[in-house]
């Protein structure tokens, strides 16, 4: 099958990272023109490193990485100690990001192009057609629209893993990781795209996949051995490549346990990732009329007209809400909260499609099927 659907990902690997990396490379119909490498998880340079490290693993060497920047948005001023008090999530992925895993040397270079020039670049190539799907940080595509404030209307659609909308969080009690890094990063983007749509630039409203959704996609000991043991047919480098995630996912299952969640994993990245190239093949198949893969959700092209708040949208796996976003910035206890106005007491338009639910059996049984697998020759 040829490559049909350019695909730029930013990501912070981060042991969920790398399941959507693995993921990521048994795609054959995916043109992946570029991975951002965004600090997060862990500091960039080490993002960076394991980045590459997963991708030299699957045997996509081939894939650019491009080094994201080293801080988030308000650390870049030159009143701010760039690192004092910046907090990553080591206790959840281990000192390197990694767990336990050991990742091969990679040899060939990091890109020259900054993540930012290399977010711009992808969607000036493809004009249109890009999916963005951001699963770390959104620093660098804050970076971007300074960059080309007209970005936005240059994608086909933006998927972000992140929030927490009336839930409690994983971060601070009402924040989740990803926004609570650099939340300005996250209101930035918002706000951009949605003045794009707006502005009848942009067809398609972002994704957003808060964790009190994504939390539901769990990973266990069990699935993970069936993996395991299906990728035995998939011959000797995708059998390490699995064998590696499965020592990052056994750092990962001690770390949910010992927060008190038992002994499994919230997988959120690889599920996002997941649902956006679903959705972008189904519209392309309605677009062509051609018969979409798996899973046969009826998706179809939308208008350019504002969904209605708190109507229900259509994705793969999952039951969505439409609403307005933002998200907080200033608050001594909330900042980085992600609010949804659910009762449009703001009176502004909607700019997200919020992912409420997610039936994630189908989903991990799609994911088990697809690493047993492998890539496909």
């Amino acid at each position: 099958m040829p490559s049909t659907l350019p695909l730029f990902l930013d990501c912070d690997p981060g042991i969920d990272d790398a399941i959507a990396l693995a993921y990521l490379s048994c795609q054959n119909d995916v043109d992946v023109v570029g991975i951002a490498a965004s600090g997060g998880n862990v500091a960039t340079s080490q993002v960076v490193e394991n980045t590459r490290g997963w991708l030299s693993l699957a045997g996509r060497s081939d894939i650019p990485v491009h080094a994201g920047h080293a801080l988030p948005l308000a650390r870049q001023t030159p009143q701010t100690a760039p690192d004092e008090g910046l907090e990553y999530a080591d206790l959840t992925h281990g000192e390197t990001g990694r767990g336990y895993a050991h990742l091969p040397a990679p040899t060939d270079p990091v890109s020259s192009v900054s993540a930012a020039q290399a977010w711009v670049d992808a969607a000036h190539a493809h004009p249109g057609q890009l999916l963005g799907v951001v699963i770390g940080p959104a620093t660098n595509l804050a970076l971007a629209l300074d960059i080309d404030p007209e970005l936005p209307g240059l994608f086909k659609r933006l998927f972000i893993m992140g929030g927490a909308f009336n839930y409690r969080g994983n971060t601070h009690p009402t924040t989740e990781w990803n926004v609570t890094f650099d939340p300005e990063s996250t209101s930035k983007v918002l706000s951009a795209f949605s003045t794009a749509h707006t502005n009848g630039r942009l067809k398609h409203l972002p994704v957003i996949a808060p964790i009190e959704a994504t939390e539901a996609v769990e990973m266990t000991p069990d699935r993970l051995t069936e993996i395991r043991n299906g990728a035995k047919a998939s011959g000797q480098p995708w059998q390490a490549m699995v064998a590696e995630l499965s020592e990052a996912l056994r750092f990962y299952f001690e770390f949910h346990e010992s927060d008190g969640l038992g002994y499994l994993a919230h997988i959120h990245d690889p599920f996002v990732l997941a649902c956006a190239l679903s959705w972008a093949r189904q519209i392309s198949s309605a677009s062509t009329g051609a018969e979409p893969e798996e899973p046969n959700t009826d998706v179809r092209e939308a208008t350019a007209t504002a969904p209605v708040r708190g109507a229900a949208g259509q994705l793969p796996w999952v039951t969505t809400r439409w609403a307005p976003v933002d998200v907080e910035l200033t608050g001594t206890l909330t900042r980085g909260e992600t609010v949804a106005d659910w009762l449009g007491r703001w009176g502004r338009p909607v700019n997200a499609e919020i992912i409420r639910t997610i039936d994630a059996t189908a989903f991990l049984d799609h994911l088990s099927t697809t690493l047993m697998k492998g890539p496909l020759a």
